[in-house]
């Protein structure tokens, strides 16, 4: 439950447009659907994470930091080699 305006991933993916390779928008509503909750998901399982990072004692900077390195690591699995 949102109790104060911090912005929240739902909150930034119902405005977001997803688009193919191509640009042209992403029309099919189920489609955009299980984007949003796949991110939703990530957002929360990425937010507990930072939370034992930070009870731990980590550096918030670092936590955000490898987490976004991951995210550019990730390879896209359809591309032939």
């Amino acid at each position: 439950m949102k109790t104060d305006n911090t912005p929240q991933m739902g909150d930034e993916t119902a405005s977001t447009i997803w688009r193919t390779p191509e640009g042209a928008p992403v029309a099919c509503s189920e489609k955009i659907k299980v984007l949003n909750e796949n991110l939703e998901e990530l957002r929360e399982q990425i937010q507990d994470a930072l939370d034992d990072a930070l009870l731990m004692g980590c550096d918030v900077d670092q936590f955000r930091q490898t987490v976004a390195q991951m995210v550019r690591s990730l390879e896209n699995s359809f591309t032939k080699k």
